[in-house]
């Protein structure tokens, strides 16, 4: 306990919760740090793919950010109202089932479930690569790296909100101080050279252009941009989690993480143009990250440098706590309604939804091995959850306001169905363009999705229907059960058996099973003197013994068979299985001891009926 209490914190009172709440300056690492540190590869996604264009591509990167931006502000004032519209917490799964119904909020979960991993993915493998970028010997070792990451990511985000917040603080404004401080100054350099800056470190030359440019060439360049935007929707979901007053404190936190987005994109766009900062190939030998080229070229190689890119590798890799904040608020909302396992809904030791963390560890890390760890191969899976859930959730918020009425709704419907119409086409045209590069995968994976969640919920009505009972207690036909023990020989576990059955029925059937290969005593040699004579002595009911011949040396199959043969023979009477066992103090103990026990109960649970009742009869060793 000492040592739980060590990683993850002491255990939470639930009246303690009000204690977890945060304000604007801990949301902003918790809720912000997906979206901010998107600057970092969003870029990097876009410049990657204008590669073949060369020195070409530096001019369609700043009418490619401006659409972004253009996007972003739009998202934001969306969000806004929702916020405002939803102060238990907005998600696009909540709006979308609300107001288009069961079907489109389906879509939304399983879209967003989806972004969720992939941004926690995204994030470690991106923080990682910035590192590859100041340590190019670590290449080999990415993989590894990204696990080790996410592993720390999973003790610090199961410590609780408040710490999370407290630990994510420093590195997340110390990532935003840095970069804004890069882009501050390579501005002022720009303006004061006539916008020719000369780079303290010049970056890679880029290559002749190979390819033409294309329509769908900016189509595919502005999908891969659109990642930047992944992350917004995080605070509208965990409204919650801010200190009273909830929702002025969540639109705060919005705000600032949406201007400082715009900040750093604007930024890294106009200095990437000025100072010729294209991409390099990640799977090439010296391999440099956009901000890496960037931060070298304004500050040089110094201090600065490492601290920037220090920063950077720490907010890219602490950027997966986004989905760690919101995915099990997800998979908690989704479970209410039946459509995920109930354990979703459990909290934990630190009042966390834990069981939302484990199944994010699990499929991120899953996600990491599969794809190596590397950045570009998990971005044309991304962005397409993100903006299906974009818009379901403003296409739910047009459908609320239109419902609701009120003060001002048509100025809110017109925003938020902007914002349904913005977000759509972009959803299609990143599809489009991403599709044979990835996207596919996550088209095909969302609807799977759905059958897994529609197919829990039918589970779950199945269960509601079967074990409702709207009648009262049945006091009809009660009578003790037949009791049936399977025994070897007589020991004190037996004996512990047998004096339990005695004082639950009269009827008790004790069954051994005797094979070719045994040798020394049974229970059948000693059962006249050691328990029928006992019994008649105290005027009691001597138990029935019943051997079972098994030829082939099977034990477990002979006495399911003869529970299942008096289940069908005793029509209307209960059948009470006693299943003696040996419980060890050590777990390596059970190595010893072979687990008939436990194979029985599982055949007996499995293969029985509402009539058949198993019962464990433990004999605790080492244990006065």
């Amino acid at each position: 306990m000492q040592i739980l209490d060590l990683l993850f914190g002491k255990p939470l009172a639930s009246g303690e919760e009000r204690a977890e709440q945060i304000g604007p300056a801990s949301g902003i690492p918790i809720f912000g740090l997906d979206a901010l540190s998107s600057a970092a590869y969003g870029p990097e996604a876009a410049l990657t793919l204008m590669i073949p264009l060369g020195l070409q591509g530096l001019h369609l990167i700043i009418p490619v950010t401006a659409a972004i931006l253009v996007l972003l502000v739009i998202l934001y004032f969306s969000y806004r109202q929702t916020i405002e519209a939803y102060p238990h917490g907005g998600g696009s799964y909540t709006v979308a089932t609300e107001n288009l119904g069961n079907g489109p909020g389906l879509l939304a979960a399983a879209a967003l479930m989806i972004d969720y991993v992939l941004t926690a993915a995204v994030g470690i493998s991106a923080g990682v690569g910035a590192l590859v970028s100041a340590a190019p010997q670590l290449q080999p070792h990415t993989l590894a790296i990204c696990l080790v990451i996410l592993v720390i990511l999973t003790v610090i985000n199961m410590r609780g909100v408040r710490d999370t917040g407290v630990v994510f603080m420093v590195p997340t404004y110390l990532f935003i101080g840095t970069l804004l401080t890069v882009i501050f100054v390579g501005l002022v350099r720009a303006l004061t050279s006539g916008g020719h800056p000369h780079p303290i470190t010049p970056p890679p030359v880029l290559p002749p252009a190979t390819a033409m440019l294309t329509i769908w060439l900016v189509l595919k360049v502005f999908s891969s941009g659109c990642t930047a935007m992944t992350g917004v929707e995080a605070v509208s979901n965990g409204v919650l989690a801010f200190r009273e007053p909830t929702t002025k404190n969540a639109k705060r936190t919005l705000t600032i993480i949406i201007v400082l987005l715009i900040a750093l994109l604007a930024g890294i766009a106009l200095l990437c143009h000025a100072y010729g900062i294209g991409a390099t190939n990640p799977d090439a030998p010296g391999y440099q990250s956009v901000l890496s080229q960037l931060t070298a070229a304004v500050m040089g190689r110094g201090w600065f440098y490492y601290l920037t890119i220090g920063s950077i590798l720490l907010v890219l890799a602490l950027s997966a706590n986004t989905a760690f904040a919101d995915f099990p608020r997800l998979t908690r909302s989704i479970a209410l309604h039946d459509y995920l396992p109930h354990v979703f809904i459990l909290r934990g030791r630190r009042l966390l939804y834990s069981h939302g963390i484990y199944a994010l560890v699990g499929l991120t890390g899953a996600l990491l091995i599969l794809f190596g760890g590397v950045t570009d191969r998990l971005i044309p899976l991304y962005a397409i959850g993100a903006f299906m859930a974009f818009t379901f959730s403003q296409t739910g918020m047009v459908v609320h306001w239109w419902r609701k009425r009120g003060p001002g709704w048509q100025t809110r419907m017109v925003i938020n169905g902007i914002g349904a119409i913005a977000t759509g086409i972009t959803l299609l045209v990143v599809l489009t363009a991403k599709f044979l590069d990835g996207a596919w995968v996550t088209a095909l994976l969302i609807p799977l999705l759905i059958l897994a969640m529609a197919s829990t919920r039918r589970h779950y009505r199945r269960v509601a229907r079967e074990v409702a009972d709207p009648y009262p207690l049945n006091v009809v036909n009660l009578q003790p059960p037949l009791v049936i023990i399977p025994l070897d020989k007589w020991n004190r576990v037996t004996e512990k058996a047998l004096r339990f059955a005695l004082s639950l029925s009269p009827d008790i059937i004790a069954i051994h099973v005797q094979t070719a290969d045994d040798h020394g005593t049974s229970v059948c040699d000693e059962w006249e003197h050691k328990i029928a004579e006992p019994l008649r002595t105290a005027g009691m009911k001597v138990p029935e013994l019943v051997t079972l011949e098994s030829p082939y040396r099977f034990i477990l199959a002979p006495v399911m068979n003869f529970v299942l043969e008096k289940e069908k023979a005793l029509e209307r009477r209960q059948i009470a299985v006693l299943v003696p066992e040996l419980v060890v103090k050590h777990w390596w103990e059970n190595l010893l001891h072979n687990q008939r026990a436990n194979l029985l109960k599982l055949m007996l649970l499995v293969k029985g009926n509402q009539r058949v009742m198993v019962i464990n009869i433990p004999w605790y060793l080492h244990r006065g």
